[in-house]
């Protein structure tokens, strides 16, 4: 094994101080080091998964003090998994950034590319800690910092949508600090391994509202209806790769998050059941609304929560079949949204109201961000042999071996919807007139280059799906054992 979970946490937040301090000796470094850093986790991310997939899950324990007492940090090949897509797509965000407007100076950098850091460190932190208040510490760093990018464009309504995320961060704040005081009166301790083994000692009452509140906490992050009322604004104002890393990382680490409560820590005969109610009307009114959006990122927005909507609906399905489909949907969402976001974003560039009537005629203009756009649009929407058609695939299957039948009508309802407003997109970019003197935008080098590698993975994935299922199955076996989460963290020893 090389390296261990705790530099997922420890070297981004040491890069995230020194960025503003060598930046005072070098100006290019405040966008040189995040690259750097987030290279090097990769491929510790990469280790790490492939030693735990033969070794099993690695536990880290903090100062000195074993579980349940002290803080540990737990890779297995569930967390594992999330944390090496969040990190490859932290790394693509900081490409893409790199030189994204080129009118934006050191001062501007700094503060961008240190703030993009905080967000990667709390997320990733989110899924990798084993303690309930420690995961509130995470979401605090994960949601101030959303709150600071949002509002990172001046003289946009960017103040509104990052106040409006504020808000409702407040709300989830003290929602998860109610319930992990109810949880540590009644269990006396923090420790989420703990907090599982003895959860049968809990009343059943409070068992039921601390779940409610986690629910609804979690579910702000997590984009579930109605709490996501931030969500469209947020992607709106933000720019256009803080778009790519809330729906790529963040949300992920909300959903992650909330299913982790789910399947480990609560054993609510009931919980599966509200996932299932909550994910598909989250994804009902998603996908309506989008389809009556006139502006691009609105509805790229409301999109990626449909998506969250239907990722809720497959784990509360409640089977391995079930997990291994979410977290497919959570992969491809993972990778086809940011592209959307990537190549949305330069074909809305020079448009200050980012209206889809601005696409019209801009396929002749900017081709190969248009079929990027397109490779994107219709893998999301999963159409054959495309990376989305396998997930969806995945999700009817495990739909049906569970004979879920209105379920399975009514999320092929809602794909048509879905197959309409971005087909309408894709109409607009290629057969309609350019009728608007807006100037298009070429996109960088690095930009041309991040949006390749994701279409390229797209294709891979749709062509070749068994590239990624061995590390999909891994990962819903992980979750499912929960008697070995529980052992393994309380058995850990100090090293």
């Amino acid at each position: 094994m090389v390296g261990t979970p705790v530099l997922f946490i420890a070297i981004p937040l040491l890069a995230a101080f020194l960025i503003p301090l060598i930046g005072m000796v070098w100006k290019e470094s405040v966008r040189i080091i995040p690259g750097l850093v987030l290279a090097y986790l990769l491929v510790l991310a990469i280790n790490l998964l492939s030693y735990v997939t033969v070794n099993g899950p690695i536990v880290e324990v903090i100062a000195g003090w074993a579980p349940p007492i002290g803080i540990n940090l737990v890779f297995n090949a569930f967390s594992g998994f999330l944390v090496t897509i969040m990190v490859f797509m932290g790394l693509l965000v900081w490409l893409y950034s790199y030189r994204f407007k080129s009118n934006v100076e050191y001062e501007a950098a700094r503060k961008y590319f240190l703030l993009l850091m905080m967000l990667i460190t709390g997320s990733v932190g989110i899924v990798l800690t084993g303690d309930i208040f420690n995961m509130f510490v995470f979401i605090e760093i994960t949601s101030i910092s959303g709150y600071a990018l949002t509002a990172f464009y001046t003289g946009r309504d960017s103040a509104e949508a990052s106040f409006k995320y504020l808000m409702m961060g407040s709300i989830a704040s003290v929602m998860l600090l109610l319930a992990i005081m109810i949880i540590y009166s009644q269990l006396g301790t923090l420790n989420m391994a703990d907090v599982a083994s003895k959860m049968h000692l809990m009343d059943p009452k409070l068992k039921a509202v601390s779940f409610i509140l986690f629910v609804i906490a979690l579910g702000i992050e997590a984009e579930v209806f109605p709490l996501n009322g931030w969500a469209p604004d947020a992607y709106a104002e933000a720019p256009g790769p803080v778009g790519a890393a809330f729906s790529g990382i963040v949300v992920k680490a909300g959903v992650y998050a909330l299913i982790r409560y789910t399947y480990t820590i609560f054993d609510l005969s009931g919980a599966f059941n509200l996932l299932i109610i909550i994910g598909l009307i989250t994804l009902v009114v998603a996908e309506v609304a989008a389809i009556r959006q006139e502006k691009l990122k609105r509805m790229l927005a409301y999109s990626s929560i449909g998506q969250m909507g239907l990722v809720l609906v497959s784990f509360g399905i409640g089977t391995k079949e079930g997990v291994f489909a979410a977290l497919f949907i959570m992969l491809n969402h993972a990778i086809i949204k940011p592209l959307l976001f990537f190549s949305g974003s330069y074909l809305v560039y020079h448009s200050k109201k980012k209206m889809i009537s601005d696409v019209d005629g801009i396929g002749k203009l900017a081709p190969l961000t248009s079929i990027l756009f397109t490779l994107g649009a219709f893998a999301i929407v999963g159409l054959p042999p495309f990376a989305g058609f396998w997930s969806k695939l995945s999700f009817l299957m495990a739909a049906a071996d569970s004979n879920m039948l209105l379920v399975i009508g009514l999320i092929l309802s809602v794909s048509v919807v879905e197959l309409v407003y971005y087909m309408r997109v894709v109409n607009r970019i290629f057969f309609f007139k350019r009728t608007t003197s807006l100037l298009t935008r070429r996109p960088t080098f690095n930009a041309y280059v991040v949006m390749i590698i994701l279409g390229l993975m797209i294709l891979v994935i749709g062509f070749y799906p068994d590239s990624v299922s061995m590390y999909l199955h891994n990962a819903a076996n992980s979750l499912f054992d929960k008697s070995q989460y529980i052992h393994s963290v309380l058995t850990a020893t100090i090293q």
